[in-house]
């Protein structure tokens, strides 16, 4: 792994070499499985394969061969882009985008089987010499078209699929795909004259990315959707119902939604959907200059996983898995307020009780990394004007609402150049944070009755 001082450690990433979205997240034999698109030559955006982790926990992550690979001549001989796993009656299959060197944005859905489903590393993968869908139907106009999904509704198998269509509106299509070779168009299952998408999305993307879906403890769904406006930067989350239309086939009916990540390096999330919860992972992207990148020989990492789900109102329930707790040690490094050197990565409970500075860099003209809490008005500001992004000194607060209340939680993971700010149970943040040798790292927290507890993470530990 790298030896740079910013490179996250408890994450999933390739040891070398560029990653984004994160893939197919699977369960198959009590084990966890996380794809993700890799580049295994270089730390930018080019040659994409599918790397491969897996877990037992979710907090330890055992590195894979690549299980995915361009065929040349093949309809991914440009590249193995995103999709899923799926379980397809005993063999576990990725159903991805394919493209080839003449593709122009539009993909094929293709396939590749498990070679052995007993291997419950799933080391080796076969894939499907033809596309099961060639492309998008004719009569929609799409320019863009890729990042199958596949799902479960009503004792069938369904699939998304991200479009952008000639006239700048984007839009989710949906296949029937019970028979994973035999796909049938079903419909756009929502697009961006939707009222409530518009209301919530705005009209700047002119395509939806990596669309899925996940089913809420209370029986509505939630779409996620990345905004593709040709230089992407946000994701937004969708919550209503998977309705019948009449003619066996469904529709998305929304009724609110909203940013998914508040932060601004947080893109493509993937979602496995269990019997008893969702889990979500996301792309964070570098937000330093290319020759930095070139110079540490990686790029990206992916999320801690999170549990989402709605709250009663429709809007993001969302929390760090609790298998994340595997990583902390029997003891603290700190149970108080008070001036606490920080490690490279740790996990920090901090509670307000009134507004309440948390601190935790410093740079050589005495700025700091804060965030800010404020209960009585339900606000959370990180600042960290002084930490630039790109390159570019002066990067805007971020503010979060949420409501208002006598306590406000927050809970920060830190790993690295990666933070993850959760706010209440309601509100995630992901930025990039890189370290100079000159700022102090070191965890202050100002405000009457605040508490405060911090775990520094130990690769080592297992429950």
């Amino acid at each position: 792994m790298s030896n740079d001082p910013n490179a996250p450690r408890f994450r999933v990433r390739p040891p070398v070499g560029w990653i984004n979205d994160p893939n197919g997240p699977f369960r198959w034999r009590d084990r966890y499985h996380l794809f993700y698109q890799h580049n295994p030559d270089a730390p930018v955006h080019a040659n994409v394969h599918w790397g491969h982790a897996s877990s037992t926990d979710l907090a330890h992550w055992e590195h894979h061969p690549i299980a995915l690979t361009p065929t040349p001549g093949g309809p991914d001989e440009a590249g193995c882009w995103s999709g899923c796993v799926t379980d397809d009656a005993g063999t576990p299959t990725a159903v991805y985008t394919g493209v080839d060197h003449a593709h122009t944005g539009l993909g094929t859905i293709c396939l590749a089987r498990a070679a052995d489903p007993d291997d419950e590393r799933l080391t080796e993968w076969k894939p499907l010499p033809t596309p099961v869908v060639a492309g998008p139907p004719p009569e929609l106009d799409a320019v863009m078209f890729r990042d199958p999904f596949v799902f479960h509704h009503a004792h069938r198998r369904w699939a998304l699929v991200g479009a952008g269509h000639a006239d700048g509106t984007p839009s989710v299509l949906l296949y029937d795909c019970d028979d994973l070779t035999d796909w049938r168009f079903a419909g756009v299952l929502l697009d961006g004259k939707d009222p409530v998408a518009a209301g919530v999305f705005g009209d700047k993307s002119v395509g939806w990315e990596c669309p899925h879906l996940y089913r809420t403890a209370g029986g509505d769904h939630v779409l996620l959707v990345s905004l593709w406006d040709g230089d992407p930067c946000s994701t937004g989350y969708l919550t209503g119902r998977l309705e019948p239309d009449g003619n066996g086939e469904l529709r998305f009916e929304p009724r609110t939604g909203g940013r998914l990540d508040q932060g601004r390096d947080f893109y493509a999330p993937a979602v496995l959907q269990e019997p008893d919860r969702a889990l979500l992972w996301g792309w964070s992207w570098e937000a330093r200059p290319q020759e930095e990148v070139d110079r540490a020989g990686w790029a990206g990492v992916l999320t801690a996983p999170r549990v989402v789900d709605i709250h009663p109102d429709g809007s993001l329930r969302v929390t760090p898995a609790p298998e994340l707790e595997l990583l902390r040690p029997a003891e603290p490094f700190v149970t108080a307020p008070g001036r606490v050197p920080l490690p490279s990565a740790y996990d920090l409970t901090v509670t307000a009780r009134e507004p309440t500075t948390v601190s935790l860099l410093r740079d050589a003209a005495g700025r700091e990394l804060t965030v800010r809490a404020d209960p009585a008005s339900g606000t959370v500001v990180l600042d960290r004007n002084a930490w630039p992004r790109m390159g570019r000194e002066g990067s805007a607060p971020i503010t979060v609402h949420v409501p208002k209340g006598p306590e406000l939680a927050l809970r920060l993971l830190v790993d690295g150049s990666l933070l993850e700010l959760f706010v209440a149970d309601r509100a995630m943040v992901t930025e990039r944070v890189y370290r100079r040798p000159d700022d102090i790292a070191e965890l202050v927290v100002d405000g009457p009755g605040a508490r405060v507890t911090g775990w520094a993470p130990d690769l080592r530990r297992r429950g």
